[in-house]
């Protein structure tokens, strides 16, 4: 199907020479290619700095809620571990009764163990702790995965015999 519309252009449609203008460019606008790319580039160059800065930022907050936690949690360890150790120190009475004085003083021993370690994570900062249980790790590897099996076999019954203890709705 033709287009009858359609007319070829003539000089008559065109302005004269003399009366054509050239746009001028945009506020801030570029009228070179070259321009163009420098002003990509600086863009690109802020962007990246902004988002370094900001990423920094977030970063070093995020560092300082960590390290909070980890303070909040050294503080409750070492009171756990008080816990612990009186916990043990009011048993050696039981066990002197009931298996002699040998294995009672076996639990006093072990409480002063508990109790002196507690001292231990009081005293020291995170980071010296960090890097006690870094290098712990280091050293003998198969230790460490074995503690921390028994530290999760302890912790998941405890949670699960806090879970049986609350009633049902």
């Amino acid at each position: 199907m033709a287009d009858t519309d359609a007319q070829p252009m003539t000089t008559g449609d065109v302005a004269a020479a003399g009366t054509a203008t050239i746009a001028e460019p945009l506020k801030g606008g570029v009228t070179r290619l070259d321009d163009a790319a420098d002003t990509t580039g600086t863009k690109a160059t802020e962007a990246k700095q902004v988002i370094k800065d900001n990423a920094s930022k977030y970063g070093q907050q995020a560092a300082d809620k960590a390290r909070l936690f980890a303070e909040d949690g050294k503080a409750r360890a070492g009171t756990a571990l008080e816990q612990v150790a009186q916990l043990l120190t009011d048993a050696a009475a039981q066990v002197d009764d009931k298996l002699g004085a040998q294995y009672g003083g076996y639990a006093r021993s072990a409480a002063d163990s508990v109790s002196g370690f507690a001292e231990q994570v009081r005293a020291k900062d995170i980071d010296a702790l960090v890097d006690d249980v870094t290098a712990l790790v280091r050293k003998s590897p198969a230790v460490a995965v074995g503690a921390a099996a028994a530290l999760g076999f302890v912790v998941a019954r405890l949670v699960q015999s806090g879970i049986d203890a609350n009633p049902k709705d």
